[in-house]
């Protein structure tokens, strides 16, 4: 068996091959779809189903955890995930790969609640942000690769799916050298009842301002990676250059992760999240206006990435600040569903603001959204309930 430290590099390794799959799903099937015809809303709604598919399995995992603790569980979602992304290649069919999207969806969450929860529990109070953004780092660099694999469905539609599949099953292999383990259970905690439901309220009444973090680099990531390819093809982009400049978001991420991890450590979690969403409220103005240049787009998504690209670690870790250890597998949950409902509101808004006024750039809505978050960041600081 491994140690810790081993346990650790597997655990951010899986995280980061879901998030290859997840960044080469979203624009690589958002372009198939708009190649066939199919309009930006119907689109947009298609790329709902991997969150559909992660707020479905919600509500049912943490009673698996306490009770087969997170090997079994991170194992069943891995299993799940790699096993649907070759089916990508059985049938060309929207229906289909809605319902495939949909159980990657499933296996991801389960596979992240896994792991998220797994690390958030184990790592020292001082460490956390530091270790939070390593895991979040992992994902972000599956995530920047990923969109590079859409150009190969001009060798074949099929070998996409086919690579991150295979991908998938090695790293997940890895997960048969970790013991396994039991998250914490702790009756005495007021909040922290035999009930799930009272625990989710728990969660949310202490939690719920960390969680809007989580909600919006959900939208972020989805409408960037589901719409913003429709909209580039609309307003003259090739596909080629669409599939690097999306890269560019996740790639900033990569760069600022650890250290925001680090200065959240320092200064707090609210300051730092207050701070990067004002300056990505900024950068995606300045992106709207320089939207048709190339290296206009490189730079303002790099720097977007950079702010707001770590706003799901930083909010897991704000989350963590906020609850009990034994209230931590429902605030994980409650991160996923929160991320899950900003995904899917992502995709329809955008797919939607793109139809109804295509005269106006998309970024707006971007925009709109991120400050109405920033505001209510900046204004609702509640007190943690356990360090």
């Amino acid at each position: 068996m491994v140690t810790i430290r081993g346990r650790f590099a597997i655990l951010v390794s899986l995280v980061g091959i879901s998030g290859f799959s997840q960044g080469m799903l979203l624009p690589l099937i958002a372009i198939l779809l708009e190649d066939q015809g199919v309009s930006s809303t119907i689109n947009g709604l298609h790329a709902t189903a991997l969150y559909i598919g992660i707020l479905i399995i919600s509500p049912f995992l943490e009673a698996p955890l306490r009770k087969y603790g997170y090997k079994p569980v991170i194992l069943i979602g891995g299993a799940l995930v790699f096993s649907s992304l070759f089916f990508f290649t059985i049938w060309e069919s929207i229906w289909f790969w809605f319902i495939l999207r949909l159980l990657i969806g499933i296996g991801d969450n389960i596979l992240h609640f896994g792991t998220q929860t797994w690390i958030t529990t184990t790592t020292p109070v001082h460490k956390r942000g530091r270790s939070i953004a390593i895991y979040g780092l992992s994902f972000g660099l599956g995530f920047t690769i990923g969109p590079l694999m859409s150009p190969l469905i001009e060798v074949s539609p099929s070998f996409p799916f086919i690579v991150s599949s295979v991908l998938c099953l090695l790293v997940w292999s890895l997960m048969f050298l970790v013991r396994n383990d039991f998250p914490v259970q702790d009756d005495d905690v007021q909040v922290a009842t035999s009930k799930t439901t009272h625990r989710f309220s728990g969660a949310f009444k202490y939690a719920w301002v960390a969680l809007l973090a989580p909600f919006t680099y959900g939208f972020l990531e989805t409408t960037l990676h589901s719409n913003f390819p429709v909209y580039a093809l609309r307003i003259g982009h090739e596909v080629t250059m669409i599939s690097v400049i999306i890269p560019c978001f996740a790639a900033g991420s990569i760069i600022s992760q650890i250290p925001l991890g680090i200065l959240s450590d320092k200064i707090g979690r609210v300051n730092v999240l207050s701070l990067v969403l004002s300056g990505g409220t900024i950068t995606f103005i300045i992106t709207a206006l320089f939207e048709h240049s190339l290296i206009g787009l490189f730079i303002t998504f790099t720097l977007a990435g950079m702010l707001v690209g770590s706003l799901y670690s930083l909010g897991i870790s704000y989350m963590t600040d906020l609850l009990p250890k034994s209230l931590l597998p429902a605030g994980n949950i409650l991160c996923a569903a929160m991320f899950s409902f900003g995904s899917i509101a992502g995709p329809l808004l955008g797919g939607a603001f793109i139809d109804l006024l295509p005269e106006v750039s998309f970024f707006y809505i971007i925009v709109i959204f991120l400050l109405i978050i920033t505001i209510t960041m900046i204004t609702k600081r509640p007190k943690p309930e356990s360090a």
